[in-house]
């Protein structure tokens, strides 16, 4: 068993379930949003992603997989939308291959995965 890791919370829960209980993910979960209401589900988010896949089919940072998640780069999605920038121009994209986008948003994003 491990303690949850949101601060002050003293639930434990089984290993190899994450880094929190299961009442903190689903709280962080629901302060997160859907992936439509974040923008993911649009016809733009779309052709952006097929752009930037079509540009990078390979992953740009392992060169070794396929590229199936149209990363933002170097800024994220919401940096470019607070600049008033188009998050979805294919100049603002990256082809990785899951892993290494998981890896890159864990590094890259304060308050991303690492805030799960």
């Amino acid at each position: 068993m491990r303690i949850c890791s949101t601060p002050g919370c003293p639930e434990m829960y089984p290993r190899g379930e994450g880094t929190r209980c299961t009442k903190c993910r689903a709280t962080a979960d629901k302060r997160r949003g859907t992936s439509t209401e974040r923008g993911y589900n649009t016809r733009a988010h779309r052709t952006f992603r097929n752009a930037v896949l079509e540009a990078d089919p390979i992953c740009v940072i392992c060169n070794k997989a396929q590229a199936t998640v149209a990363d933002h780069y170097p800024r994220s999605r919401k940096e470019l939308l607070e600049l008033g920038m188009n998050a979805n121009a294919p100049q603002y994209g990256r082809g990785l291959c899951k892993r290494c986008h998981d890896k890159a948003t864990a590094v890259e994003q304060p308050g991303g995965w690492n805030a799960r």
